[in-house]
Parts: structure tokens; C-alpha cells; sequence
């Protein structure tokens, strides 16, 4: 009996040491899903702010005009209506994202110039002034700065009268 029970024994424990491995395994998986669909949201999300403030960079005629309509565009996209402290600091930080656009929609500088000036003729990095900006928020507020459109809005019933 005590050599039965010592291989029932053995086979329990292997049945239970394979269902911890799949639940494992499960929630590993779980967890990467989650994270590739953030990053899938995070990366869509980035590209509609990016190409939305990108057309109305480009009518700008100057870098005053191409910061204060970007600036719209993000309020607009994270429905803010009024300002507060940290919204003014959110846009302030994102300015420089204005900035590289409009600097990089500029016209190129003449060959003579770029010859006697080889630094002077490089465009501004759109994508490294986004990534500087999504730096400093995930230094100074406690998630990413998409997270911001995930604000759920209700929607408001019509009622026909």
C-alpha cells in the first residue's frame, strides 16, 4: 500500500505542479496582452494628437501663431475648457513640439547659407521633442501623459420634445 500511495502521490503532485505552470503561464500572457494594448492605444493616440496639431501647425505664419495653435488643438483633444495650474504646464511643456513642427515645415535655407553655416540648415526633431515632453510628464505626474485621454465621457441622452 505505502508503494501505491507513493506514486498516487507522485502524480497528484505532478498534476498540481502542471496547473500552477499553466495558471502561470495564463497570467503572464494576461499581462502582456495588457501591456501590447496599451501600447497599441498609447501609439494610436500619440499619432491623432501628432497629426491633428501637425495641420494646424502648417497654415501658421509664424512660431508665436504655429505654438498658439497647437496649443488649442491639445486642449481641445483633452476637453479642457478652463485652465488650472497644471494644465498651463502641460502646455507649456508641450510647446516645443509646436515649435519643432513649425520649424520643420519651414522652407529650406538657401545652399549658399548652408554651406557658410552647416549647423544653421538642420530641421528641428519633431519626434525627439515629443519624446522629451513625454519624458518630463512621466518625471513630474504619476503616468503617462496618454492616459489623459481616457477620460470617460458620459453620453447625454436626446430627448425629443
Amino acid at each position: 500500500m505505502d508503494a501505491e500511495a507513493a506514486y498516487l502521490d507522485s502524480l497528484r503532485r505532478a498534476a498540481h505542479a502542471s496547473a500552477v505552470a499553466e495558471e502561470e503561464f495564463r497570467s503572464q500572457i494576461a499581462a502582456r496582452i495588457r501591456h501590447l494594448e496599451q501600447e497599441r492605444s498609447f501609439a494610436y493616440r500619440r499619432f491623432n494628437l501628432i497629426n491633428e496639431v501637425s495641420g494646424a501647425v502648417a497654415s501658421a505664419e509664424s512660431e508665436e501663431i504655429a505654438v498658439a495653435v497647437g496649443s488649442a488643438v491639445l486642449r481641445a483633444k483633452l476637453g479642457w475648457v478652463s485652465d488650472s495650474e497644471a494644465r498651463i504646464a502641460v502646455v507649456s511643456a508641450f510647446a516645443p513640439v509646436a515649435q519643432a513642427m513649425f520649424g520643420s515645415l519651414a522652407p529650406a535655407e538657401s545652399a549658399d547659407k548652408l554651406k557658410s553655416e552647416p549647423k544653421s540648415g538642420l530641421k528641428p526633431d519633431v519626434m525627439a521633442a515629443l519624446a522629451q515632453f513625454e519624458a518630463w510628464y512621466l518625471e513630474t505626474h504619476p503616468g503617462a501623459f496618454w492616459v489623459l485621454f481616457e477620460n470617460y465621457i458620459p453620453e447625454t441622452p436626446v430627448v425629443d420634445f
